[in-house]
C-alpha cells in the first residue's frame, strides 16, 4: 500500500486552500489571497504559484492516491 509522505499531505492541503479561493472568487469576485496579501504582490504570486506547483505535485501523485 502506498502511503501519503508529509509533502504529499502539504499538497493536498495547499490545492484545497487554492480551490476554497477559486470559489469564494466564482462566488462573490473576492480574492482571499490578494485580500491578505495585496493584488499581485510579490508575496500573492509567491503563494499561487507555491499552489500551482502543488497542483503539479498532486497530478504526478494521482495514481498513488487511487490504489489500495
Amino acid at each position: 500500500m502506498n502511503k501519503l509522505t508529509t509533502f504529499d499531505w502539504v499538497s493536498l492541503t495547499l490545492v484545497l486552500i487554492g480551490g476554497l479561493n477559486w470559489l469564494l472568487v466564482g462566488l462573490f469576485s473576492w480574492d482571499l489571497v490578494a485580500t491578505i496579501f495585496g493584488d499581485m504582490s510579490v508575496v500573492s504570486r509567491l503563494v499561487y504559484i507555491i499552489v500551482g506547483l502543488a497542483a503539479v505535485w498532486i497530478l504526478i501523485i494521482s495514481n498513488k492516491l487511487t490504489k489500495k
